[in-house]
């Protein structure tokens, strides 16, 4: 089930909230938390049912191994040999289903020769609800964890406005949560602010992700095929791509948090604004943030983190890079796009050492140069983003080298001809226009919201002016969007959002 379809907005997602506040107000405290847990794996379940098997065993082997390590069961087994067993278990399981596959292509190619194997399915949202469950092992292993029953752990893991892709959350961020008891009664301001940003989750992915798609898969289908196109193409492809991914993947963030919140859940930020980075540290603290806070704590910081010298932070770097670009997807294009981000980072690295080395006051930068670092880190993530998206490395090489002008600059288009006005429009609304959080900043719409800084000057003062308030005005603009947004769904095929693949 989609966040965009007709059937979660209009059937699932009213009914589930309904039943929830009418078990929690009535006092079923136990009951509004078991209804929420079927209903979340129904939603689950909707995509391919036998699968839930997959997700039952999941769930049950690592309440027994966390119960195990936070000492609530008393197993002859050293706690450090129980958490290493655990995240094999869970390793194995994402290692089999996701990357057999791969593996196989890649010995018969290097064997040459060709033999039967049955493709298998990837379970939807096995890379998130397996990582987050590391998560809880690892708290678990370091009493972080607090005394809850299996069916409170049923609801961290499957609760669904994250279930699908994420937040990646931690066991401490949510379940406090659903202990406090005011939660299981409607509270208008958390269904205002909750429908606000799911609304603008969907308006981003149905008005924008999907627009740009309309755009970029041509180009990519074209280079899949061996077709040649012109420079203006290939550049029209890749930033139209960059934005369709940004837009689909923020939209379904926002509308994770939106949803949660409607249910009184604040869930971890999961971006912010990360085209407005100016360097590519700042964005991957910016990107997909629940993500890259997994690799730093969970595999750069215990391979040694930046503790160990120059050389050994940079190859932890790469390592981190490369087993993250593998996450993302079973295939080398993934994984040439996760070690280009590594050496991203070791370029980076390196010149903040030689600006050091030269005297300069890193903490001190102008608008200028902020502008040019910010230009030159969205350029790096765009060819990046080329080999994200590349059906094969052959065709990435092509709209790479294309891109660089090695087949010649023509900039009349061939394949595609997109709207250089909408690129524009674009372009001036990631980097013009506050992100949600900053707009509804006041209502403290997710976890782990980041510093605003002080609002020093005009452009500052005009949107501190503009800000979301649940009054008439926002809501009838909130309202016209919204219902042009649901038009489209009920008239267009439903699309996928982009890391349900992942």
């Amino acid at each position: 089930m989609l966040f965009n379809s007709p059937e979660f907005i209009f059937l699932f997602l009213p009914l589930t909230l309904f039943f929830f506040f009418m078990l929690g107000r009535k006092g079923y405290y136990q009951g509004a938390i078991a209804f929420l847990v079927a209903a979340s794996l129904l939603f689950y379940a909707w995509w391919n049912p036998p699968y839930l098997a997959l997700l039952f065993f999941s769930i049950f082997f690592n309440y027994i191994v966390g119960s195990a390590l936070s000492k609530r069961l008393i197993l002859s087994v050293s706690p450090k040999l129980l958490l290493v067993l655990g995240i094999a278990v869970n390793l194995a399981l994402i290692g089999y289903f996701k990357y057999a596959n791969f593996f196989v292509d890649n010995v018969r190619f290097i064997l040459g020769k060709t033999f039967n194997f049955n493709q298998i399915i990837l379970p939807l949202a096995i890379s998130f609800f397996t990582f987050q469950q590391i998560t809880y092992l690892v708290d678990a292993y370091r009493g972080e964890t607090q005394d809850y029953s299996f069916l409170e752990y049923c609801l961290f893991v499957t609760f669904f406005p994250q279930l699908i892709a994420g937040p990646i959350v931690h066991h401490k961020q949510v379940m406090p949560q659903f202990a406090n008891k005011s939660i299981y009664r409607f509270n208008p301001e958390d269904m205002t602010v909750g429908v606000t940003i799911f609304s603008i989750g969907l308006i981003k992915k149905v008005l924008i992700a999907d627009t740009a798609a309309v755009y970029a898969n041509p180009v990519f289908n074209a280079a899949a095929s061996g077709e040649l196109f012109t420079f203006y193409d290939a550049w029209s492809g890749a930033l139209f791509y960059t934005f369709q991914l940004y837009f689909d993947f923020s939209g379904y963030s926002e509308m994770a948090i939106g949803a949660a919140r409607m249910f009184g859940i604040k869930l971890p930020l999961n971006f912010n604004s990360p085209y407005k980075a100016v360097n590519i540290s700042d964005f991957w603290r910016r990107w997909h943030i629940t993500l890259s806070n997994f690799l730093r704590d969970y595999l750069y910081i215990p391979l040694g983190g930046n503790r160990k010298g120059e050389l050994r932070r940079n190859l932890n770097l790469i390592i981190t890079m490369l087993l993250g670009g593998l996450w993302h997807g079973a295939g080398w294009t993934f994984v040439l796009w996760g070690g280009l981000h590594g050496v991203y980072l070791c370029l980076n690295h390196q010149w903040r050492s030689f600006r050091k080395f030269l005297g300069h006051d890193l903490k001190k930068s102008n608008w200028w140069s902020r502008t040019i670092s910010c230009f030159i880190t969205f350029i790096a993530v765009v060819f990046g983003w080329v080999l994200f998206r590349a059906d094969n490395l052959e065709s990435a090489s092509l709209i790479v080298e294309t891109m660089l002008g090695v087949n010649g600059i023509f900039l009349s288009a061939s394949v595609v001809l997109p709207d250089k006005k909408l690129l524009i429009i674009l372009f001036l609304f990631i980097w013009l226009i506050p992100n949600y959080q900053q707009w509804m900043e006041q209502y403290k719409p997710a976890l782990n919201l980041p510093v605003v800084k002080t609002y020093s000057n005009w452009y500052s003062q005009v949107w501190k002016k503009l800000q979301w308030q649940p009054n008439q005005l926002f809501g009838g603009i909130i309202g016209v969007l919204l219902f042009i947004a649901i038009k489209i769904i009920l008239n267009a095929p439903e699309s996928d959002f982009l890391y349900f693949n992942f």
